[in-house]
């Protein structure tokens, strides 16, 4: 009888990151080259990893958040790791560099190429480069794949102008950093506007522009790229609705509100 290839610990963990920065229709063992990478690094098969990302979805409250029960042959120690890691953003996002650098026999920093950085930043502390860096990918990988890597206001789909907007900025709140509750997908333009506080999304998910905007109505290139998204309710995510809290922050501090008061 063929011995059965376990899955360790350790590869569990990096599959683990890598379910979360895929979004769920583009897990597939012929056609994701993420997958195909990292089941080269472990020497399994594509369609082996694809489905060890399956077996996930029997365990993510998101997909049964959804209606959708997704495989059902999480094992044991499955369940033990995305106990462990569930929500634990900053400590799955590092615990999967290290062993991904270990995997590809590489320091951590080589993974990001920023050797260079580092030298330039003559001691100072490497590890937390790493894990700013390291943070920030992710995030935005997280956030791409809750949104199918598209655009939450216009559907664009192109990942080259696709940003993760935070909804609370990093340097104000250190503890939702990486929640993906915090982050909306948006375009380069969008996401500028609304880190700006020209438009913001109202806690029923609704695009809401400021007087600035409003009162450009006669403004050809507003009316393309604004006006006419007043009032659209956004593509809501496959993981992570925006928390309501959040986005309640933003109208306040953030929003450049109305004159008249309008309640958000």
């Amino acid at each position: 009888m063929k011995k059965q290839n376990l899955w360790t610990r350790d590869e569990l963990i990096v599959a683990l990151h890598l379910y979360w920065g895929i979004p769920y229709n583009k897990i597939s063992g012929t056609s994701n080259q993420k997958i195909q990478n990292f089941a080269s690094l472990i020497g399994r098969k594509p369609a082996a990893v694809a489905f060890k990302l399956m077996n996930f979805t029997s365990i993510d409250p998101e997909r049964q958040r959804k209606g959708n029960r997704g495989k059902t042959s999480a094992g044991k120690l499955d369940k033990i790791i995305w106990n462990e890691y569930f929500n634990q953003w900053e400590k799955l996002s590092y615990d999967s560099t290290i062993l991904l650098a270990k995997l590809q026999n590489k320091k951590p920093e080589e993974i990001f190429d920023i050797d260079n950085e580092l030298k330039a930043l003559r001691g100072f502390d490497i590890e937390r480069i790493v894990k700013t860096r390291v943070n920030q990918n992710d995030f935005r990988n997280r956030i791409l794949a809750s949104y199918d890597e598209k655009c939450c206001i216009t559907g664009i789909n192109i990942k080259s102008l696709l940003v993760a907007s935070h909804i609370i900025p990093w340097s104000k709140n250190k503890k939702e950093r990486l929640n993906p509750q915090n982050g909306l997908c948006l375009n380069s333009i969008h996401d500028k506007a609304f880190d700006d506080g020209l438009i913001t999304i109202s806690t029923d998910y609704k695009v809401v522009l400021s007087e600035i905007l409003l009162s450009k109505i006669n403004d050809l290139s507003i009316q393309k790229f604004f006006i006419g998204y007043e009032n659209f309710k956004i593509t809501l995510p496959n993981r992570y609705i925006p928390d309501r809290e959040f986005l309640h922050w933003h109208n306040t501090n953030v929003f450049q509100n109305y004159s008249d008061g309008r309640n958000m």
